[in-house]
């Protein structure tokens, strides 16, 4: 994950004398989150700097936290637990509270020897995810004349800094979540592919709320649903 303005993390590295309040440690808890979710821009040679050990990842701490809990770190927008994507890189709950508990007790390192292996990065990066298939635009409340059946969703038209989430309401009075976005960045601009297609029969009403934040489209999945079209729902 990348980090915001160095001139802003800069205001926010932690005293070298911190009272360690906590029993969460680098070697044991948190090393294990930044290797999974951060290390793969963040260390030498990547796309930032390096926080691949203690000495590397202690003086940006209190940065780390910030930028986890207003969700900017990890790149990933979607809020998580709502809709369920194959390639998600979004922190847990637990997640972030373990960072945090970290950073508040002091920010220990614990013993190395509890230190996962080290992450290794000689494999090619990963692509971000382009959107295929037809699409099917959805601007506030719209209502399916055909079934559709989807196998991502992206952000359309959403301005910078916005939160938006989109569900379905099936026939059958079942709710689906399909996305939440918050504080939304184009700069991280991807579809997320579910991680299972998602039938969507006709009569479905799918909801983007607030409407004022802008249009997410639905990404069909072949094309057999190529005609299904939303009409606006009364």
């Amino acid at each position: 994950m990348r980090l915001g303005v160095l001139a802003v993390a800069c205001s926010m590295l932690v005293s070298g004398h911190d009272v360690i309040t906590t029993k969460i440690t680098w070697s044991r808890e948190v090393s294990r989150l930044v290797f999974a979710h951060c290390a793969s821009c963040h260390h030498d040679g990547g796309s930032a700097f390096s926080l691949v050990t203690y000495t590397d990842a202690r003086p940006w701490a209190k940065a780390i936290k910030e930028e986890v809990l207003e969700r900017r770190m990890p790149p990933w927008n979607a809020v998580k637990g709502f809709g369920d994507f194959r390639d998600d890189q979004g922190l847990t709950q637990e997640d972030l509270e373990i960072l945090s508990a970290w950073v508040e007790g002091g920010a220990p390192e614990g013993d190395p020897k509890l230190l996962p292996p080290a992450p290794r990065f000689d494999a090619a990066p990963k692509q971000a995810s382009k959107p295929s298939g037809t699409e099917v635009v959805v601007d506030g409340r719209s209502k399916l004349d055909r079934s559709v059946t989807i196998a991502g969703i992206r952000a359309r038209s959403i301005t910078d800094g916005a939160s938006i989430q989109v569900y379905a309401l099936l026939p059958d009075g079942r709710t689906e979540p399909l996305l939440w976005l918050y504080n939304y960045q184009r700069k991280w601009d991807r579809t997320y592919w579910f991680r299972h297609r998602l039938d969507l029969p006709a009569g479905t009403i799918v909801e983007a709320s607030p409407a004022s934040s802008g249009a997410v489209a639905l990404v069909a999945a072949g094309p057999a649903i190529a005609s299904s079209v939303p009409s606006r729902a009364r």
